[in-house]
């Protein structure tokens, strides 16, 4: 293996964790937003969203940690097979995949549990249609 190989990596990780960081924000607005909403009616999705929310940041934390050791361990990787150390420039950036995978998975499990979370707000909003088209009726 030579130097490029890790390197071709780099982008790629570099990305990652901008999309990684996108995500963090995204869910530090929504937790703002929610804060926002908080009324008598609404305390049972708050409930819910909060402890989806809580899951999201520990699964973001995860990725981004994740994905920063993978990004280290790339640049290990390089600076082993640079001065000659293949055995342990290959191991290194073994570990980097290795981790790199697992950043991916964390993400996967994260789309998950916001698909989820959407899906919340689309049950409570068609609940509050339902409601407000039968006393519409009843009127």
């Amino acid at each position: 293996m030579d130097l490029t190989t890790p390197a071709l990596l780099f982008p790629a990780i570099s990305l990652l964790l901008l999309a990684y960081t996108n995500r963090f924000m995204v869910l530090a607005q929504l937790i703002r937003q929610l804060k926002q909403m908080d009324s008598e009616e609404d305390h049972s999705l708050i409930a819910r969203q909060i402890g989806m929310l809580r899951q999201r940041i520990t699964l973001t934390k995860r990725m981004q940690a994740f994905g920063v050791l993978s990004f280290f361990l790339c640049t290990v990787s390089m600076f082993l097979l640079f001065l000659g150390a293949e055995l342990q420039g290959v191991v290194a950036f073994g570990i980097s995949l290795v981790l790199l995978s697992l950043s991916l998975l964390y993400s996967l499990y994260e789309i998950q549990i916001s698909t989820n979370a959407i899906n919340v707000e689309l049950a409570n909003f068609e609940a509050r249609k339902d409601a407000s088209a039968k006393e519409s009726d009843q009127r």
